[in-house]
């Protein structure tokens, strides 16, 4: 094998996997939705304990106004003064950002 094609298959390389992690940056969202749960039990753990809590693990659209991005939905259960709470909320699936959170009738 001669340098010159060496250096053709290294450089081919280089470009395929700089393209591909370009790809997966775009793609993959940089937060799990466990993550985004954790971290918004942890927020109503400030106020109480909570009962139980789930998070849908495939993001959906979420629009407000003109703007739409990915979201994971999910909720939290909790008991406050002997009286059942359930919230849902949706969370930014790259920053992790809590973009609405809403109290259900019960």
């Amino acid at each position: 094998m001669r340098l010159r094609d060496y250096m053709m298959g290294l450089g081919t390389g280089v470009v395929i996997g700089v393209v591909a992690s370009q790809a997966a940056t775009r793609y993959i969202p940089s937060v799990t939705a466990d993550q985004v749960l954790e971290q918004v039990k942890a927020a109503f753990k400030k106020e109480g304990p909570i009962d139980g809590s789930w998070v849908y693990m495939k993001t959906e659209p979420f629009h407000v106004g003109v703007i739409e991005t990915d979201v994971y939905r999910g909720g939290i259960t909790r008991m406050k003064n002997g009286v059942t709470e359930n919230f849902e909320f949706a969370a930014d699936a790259k920053t992790g950002s809590i973009l609405e959170i809403k109290q259900l009738a019960v």
